[in-house]
């Protein structure tokens, strides 16, 4: 069923004749868009009919009975009225109904000029078709035709002659040119009760951005101190725009932040980037000025060259503590700062980089070393070069090198240079493929003086051949009933690495990689170039697929395993050389099973030991929209320091079950639970309510988080967000749920909103 009522079309008596209709120009606005664009035809007749015509047709026409005037994108029917053709103008009474640009009233008299659109209608209703708004007044006065002022009258976004939410005005200028609506001495109603008073108000018809005062946020912060945010957004043009806030906080003084953003294009190429910044002057608790800053940046300066900087910086260890309010903002505590540039020809690239840090320690570190986070070393500066070419007479070769000079406040420092050259043969056939490859690590070390020693040279050379080969069959099957091709893909991997001793060789940027699927059919065992770990080993793995006729991939199935035949003599500190034989194995399983299902687990298995040494599942459920359910779980054993024989409490065993679930119709349930089955307590949980009234959301509910290893924030939120107007409330719950539940959909996605 169309939403407006249709244009009336009578066959009767008709009168046509050709006037001139001037467009009205639009001022510019911002840039902001959309914007609802009048074509008018400046030739278009006027075309009239009625029941009954009278008066002289080149002077002034009396209609009667059922009557309508058309002239191009505006139609007027009503139950008598006088056209004038000098002047381009009607009046007419009795039942009017107005379509005009897609937009339809009806009240009880209007006067409208057909060449300039302007005019006025007596005791309106309206319907607007930009954003499916409507309302009623006693005067609506046409400026031209994209404009119309309301006069003491009322506007809503919802459907039906009582909608839920709207606002009463003494005057409303509604510009669909513009995409603005600005109403004066403002009361917003909420099932019929006073919500806010203002005396004046301005929102986008569309719902598209523009610049204004957004509702206050009053909340709590991370310690449960009360407070209120007044932010006014600056909606500078479409790719740039500017959100600055004072923050009243209890206790602690008036917070000033601001937080812009921007995207654009130059001659060069693009750029974008985002900067936030807080500040508190004399912080009463603290007795300190608080501050923090984060900035990111990315530019073309030619072609295939670009700059960009990321900066991190706080002015304490305790903001993160005192201020954050997302999980993510209270676990940052190292913060990076940095500064690069990168070069790109045809078949090689160039990059150099500065970069810092500052670490945020834990409070509970100071009696809980295990809390203790060890601070990066600073690159001051880090130079990288990386050319490749492929098939180049059959074989591929790259080259990677690097020139780093790494600073620390207390440990060794010093320059490194790295160079790793290595070229392959592909052997390629339909259903196989055997890969040889040769590759050397060359490293170059100067050090400085530290604890003891003096300034030393060290150099290093260790070469590495490898052996990477695999199948690839199939057959027809199926899947849960669906029709599919599966593959068994099984692979070997060979490595060859000699050792070398490299004990007075310093950490700077090392650590042992993570093992996994990754990981495994990898040469060296170590992240950084500081340690080249010795092989002598071979990788078995095998993976099955199952693949629609599309070529999609709904399933993979994976096992794999290493075999050692010498022992790895090379390690990080002071830890003894591994003598097994074959490694844990690892099995997983990954995919979207079905339109509804999906899944993703990795478990790492000891057959030595009998047991499990890691393991992660994640389970995805979306019947629907606005349906999800999503269960995980991840574990990790206690390590061994093989130094000490002592464990390492460094194991977690964690469950997690998130939700957005309907409850009835119109309500919404969503939560989640992160539980420590290991230390029996609640890392994150989130609780909430949401209801949709098709026109209008109301959302409330509760997050809890740990913020440091002995605190925990719990803020609280609610909020009513009228479609296409705004939102009030406490705290900023999309931005919760999002990041919690993962899948999370907006019960008014797609409704025009502010």
């Amino acid at each position: 069923m169309s939403r407006f009522p249709a244009p009336p079309n009578p066959q009767r008596w008709a009168f046509a004749f050709t006037a001139l209709v001037t467009a009205t120009t639009v001022p510019g606005y911002a840039q902001v868009a959309p914007k609802r664009v009048h074509v008018v035809d400046k030739n278009a007749p006027t075309v009239v009919r009625a029941e009954e015509i009278s008066g002289r047709p080149e002077r002034e026409l009396n209609l009667d009975r059922d009557v309508e005037i058309v002239r191009d994108k505006t139609r007027v029917t009503a139950d008598t009225a006088c056209f004038r053709h000098v002047e381009d103008e009607m009046e007419a009474k009795g039942h009017v109904r107005i379509w005009r640009f897609g937009d339809y009233y009806t009240g009880d008299e209007v006067k409208l000029n057909l060449e300039s659109g302007k005019g006025y209608l007596l005791n309106p209703t309206y319907q607007l078709e930009l954003n499916h708004a409507q309302g009623k007044a006693q005067r609506v006065n046409f400026i031209n035709e994209d404009e119309a002022v309301v006069i003491d009258g009322t506007y809503s976004t919802c459907q039906g002659p009582n909608p839920d939410w709207y606002l009463k005005s003494s005057t409303l200028n509604l510009d669909s040119g513009r995409d603005v609506g600005v109403a004066g001495k403002t009361v917003v109603y909420f099932k019929n009760v006073p919500l806010i008073g203002t005396p004046a108000l301005s929102f986008s018809l569309s719902g598209a951005r523009r610049s204004g005062w957004l509702p206050p946020i009053p909340g709590f912060g991370s310690k449960g101190r009360a407070e209120l945010t007044v932010p006014y957004y600056f909606n500078i043009a479409p790719n740039r725009d500017l959100t600055v806030y004072p923050r009243l906080i209890a206790r602690r003084g008036v917070q000033l932040g601001a937080h812009g953003r921007y995207i654009g294009e130059t001659d060069a190429g693009s750029y974008a980037g985002d900067t936030f910044v807080e500040y508190l002057p004399n912080d009463k608790q603290a007795d300190k000025d608080r501050w923090m800053i984060m900035s990111n940046h990315t530019q073309a300066i030619a072609k295939d060259w670009s700059y960009g900087w990321n900066v991190r910086a706080a002015s304490d260890d305790n903001y993160p503590n005192d201020f954050s309010k997302t999980v993510a903002g209270s676990a940052e505590r190292q913060l990076l700062r940095e500064l690069r540039s990168d070069y790109r020809g045809e078949y090689w690239s160039l990059s150099a980089r500065v970069q810092k840090y500052q670490v945020l320690q834990d409070p509970a570190a100071i009696t809980d070393p295990s809390l203790f986070v060890t601070r990066p070393y600073d690159r001051l500066p880090a130079v990288n070069f990386h050319a490749a070419r492929y098939d180049v007479g059959g074989f591929d070769w790259q080259v990677d090198a690097e020139a780093t000079s790494f600073w620390h406040p207390t440990a060794i420092r010093g320059n490194r240079m790295v160079a790793i050259p290595q070229i392959s043969y592909p052997i390629i056939g339909p259903s196989f493929f055997v890969t040889p490859k040769v590759m050397l690590n060359a490293s170059a070390y100067q050090l400085e003086a530290h604890d003891g020693r003096e300034a030393r040279s060290l150099t290093r050379t260790v070469p590495t051949v490898s052996l990477d080969s695999g199948l690839v069959f199939e057959r027809d099957s199926t899947l849960f009933g669906r029709a599919a091709t599966q593959t068994l893909e099984p692979r070997l991997f060979y490595v060859k690495t000699p050792y070398r001793d490299q004990t007075d060789f310093p950490v700077f940027d090392t650590a042992a990689s993570t093992f996994n699927f990754s990981q495994i059919f990898s040469e060296n065992r170590f992240v950084g170039s500081d340690r080249v770990g010795d092989a002598n080993q071979v990788t078995a793995a095998v993976v099955s697929r199952f693949l629609e006729s599309s070529g999609a991939e709904r399933l993979r199935l994976a096992f794999g395993q290493r075999f050692y035949f010498s022992d790895q003599r090379v390690q990080l500190g002071s830890t003894t050389a591994s003598q097994d034989s074959k490694s844990d194995m690892l099995l997983a399983a990954t995919g979207r099973i079905s339109e509804s299902w999906g899944v993703d687990s990795a478990v790492q298995y000891n057959p030595s030991d009998r047991r499990v040494v890691s393991s992660n599942f994640a389970l995805n459920w979306m019947p629907g929209p606005k349906k999800v359910l999503n269960l995980g779980a991840r574990f990790l054993r206690d390590s061994v320091n093989t130094t000490t024989g002592l464990a390492n409490n460094d194991g977690f065993k964690n469950v997690d079950l998130s939700s957005q679930w309907p409850l009835t119709d119109r309500w919404f349930g969503v939560g989640r639970i992160s539980y420590s089955l290991k230390d029996n307590k609640i890392l994150e949980s989130l609780v909430g309510l949401e209801y949709n009234g098709d026109c209008w959301v109301f959302r409330m509910g509760a997050q809890r988080f740990v913020t440091t290893a002995r605190q925990a924030s719990t803020p609280i939120f609610f909020q009513l967000e009228l479609n296409g107007l705004s939102k009030f409330g406490i705290g900023n719950p999309l931005e919760a749920l999002r990041n919690s539940i993962p899948g999370y959909q907006r019960l008014n996605e797609g409704s025009n909103r502010h």
